[in-house]
């Protein structure tokens, strides 16, 4: 360790401002020294703090993508099957509430920032599904009604902190609550249509890591029972994915069939007869 320290530290000691500023607004002037100065790393503390840094930073960073296949597959399928509108409603009036509740408070950003990239992209996929459903003008409606939300949650005049507080209780229900009508969505048609893998799996991976970034750097159990709460549904959701993985939906078809009609004799017809006699054949002349 100490011939790592040696080598190491001639470099951290002479970073460029930029880079070393950088750091310090990551991990605090504490943690900067031990870790990068004294490159000290027996400082559970620091070296907690600063993975669930590292996480928050990769959540944010995978967020800004993390629904972009299922736009584009929405795009080129121009289907919304398998998508419940009902669940992104939910999802987005849970991360507008979160996100003004986080702001407000004041808590690092890294501890929540996916929140608003997430958010965006929400409200195409709400808008998209809306528009290949034949509703464009709940779509506006929709737009519309999250933009005077928007102003209403940001504003101190309009809305306190105490309101907030509850409101923000309320979201973490309601982000739970978004991911039942999905789940019910795909079990009822038996497949998971253009739901994208790439979301479900990157939302599991990404609640399970938000967990461990609120135990580290939020002290609110409002949020923590949230992420623990929506990586229970997105596991089950991701349970889905793979049981569905190459399965029609088998159910939606099985709906749409009908009953097919018997074939009707092709050289005539044939007449009912008492029993033990013969059936005669009648030939069409």
């Amino acid at each position: 360790m100490d011939s790592l320290r040696d080598a190491l530290q001639p470099i951290t000691h002479n970073l460029p401002g930029p880079i070393r500023d950088l750091g310090v607004s990551i991990v605090g002037e504490t943690c900067y020294k031990t870790l990068l100065l004294d490159i000290d790393l027996t400082s559970s503390e620091c070296i907690k703090l600063a993975v669930s840094k590292g996480l928050g930073i990769g959540i944010i960073a995978a967020s800004s993508i993390v629904k972009v296949p299922q736009i584009l597959k929405l795009i080129s399928s121009r289907s919304a099957s398998g998508i419940s509108f009902l669940s992104y409603l939910l999802e987005t009036s849970a991360y507008i509430i979160s996100l003004a509740y986080n702001v407000r408070q004041g808590f690092p950003f890294s501890t929540y920032g996916e929140t608003s990239l997430i958010m965006v992209q929400n409200v195409v996929i709400a808008v998209l599904v809306l528009n290949y459903s034949g509703k464009a003008s709940t779509a506006a409606l929709f737009v519309a009604g999250l933009a005077a939300s928007a102003v209403t949650l940001f504003s101190k005049d309009i809305l306190d902190m105490k309101t907030l507080s509850y409101l923000q209780a309320g979201a973490g229900a309601l982000g739970v609550a978004s991911k039942l009508p999905q789940i019910m969505t795909v079990w009822q048609q038996g497949g998971t249509g253009q739901l994208s893998a790439f979301a479900v799996f990157n939302y599991l991976a990404g609640s399970l890591s938000r967990i461990f970034t609120t135990l580290q750097e939020v002290d609110d159990k409002l949020i923590l029972y949230g992420f623990v709460s929506g990586f229970i549904l997105n596991a089950i959701l991701a349970a889905q994915m793979v049981y569905y993985w190459n399965a029609p939906a088998t159910k939606v078809t099985e709906r749409k069939e009908k009953v097919v009609p018997s074939a009707a004799p092709s050289s005539g017809t044939t007449t009912a007869t008492p029993k033990g006699k013969s059936p005669t054949t009648r030939r069409r002349g």
